[in-house]
C-alpha cells in the first residue's frame, strides 16, 4: 500500500483491539481491521467505539487497512 495504490474510505470504529488496531465498519457495511502508522498512532489516544476514521484499503486485501 505505497503511494496512491489504496482505496480511501470513511468508517466508524466498531471495536478497539489495542496496540493501534481497530475493527472498522465502512459506510457500505464492510468490516475490516485497520492499523495505525507511527505517525498517526499518537493522535489515536482519544479514539473510542463509534469514532469516525478515514482508512486506506489495499485492493489486493480488502480485510485490512491503514488509518489515515
Amino acid at each position: 500500500m505505497s503511494g496512491d495504490c489504496g482505496i480511501e474510505a470513511e468508517g466508524r470504529v466498531v471495536n478497539v483491539i489495542g496496540n493501534g488496531r481497530f475493527w472498522i465498519e465502512l459506510e457500505n457495511g464492510h468490516r475490516l481491521v485497520a492499523h495505525a502508522t507511527r505517525q498517526t498512532r499518537t493522535n489515536l489516544d482519544q479514539v473510542v467505539e463509534g469514532s469516525p476514521l478515514r482508512v486506506t484499503v489495499s485492493p489486493a486485501d480488502l480485510s485490512k487497512g491503514r488509518i489515515r
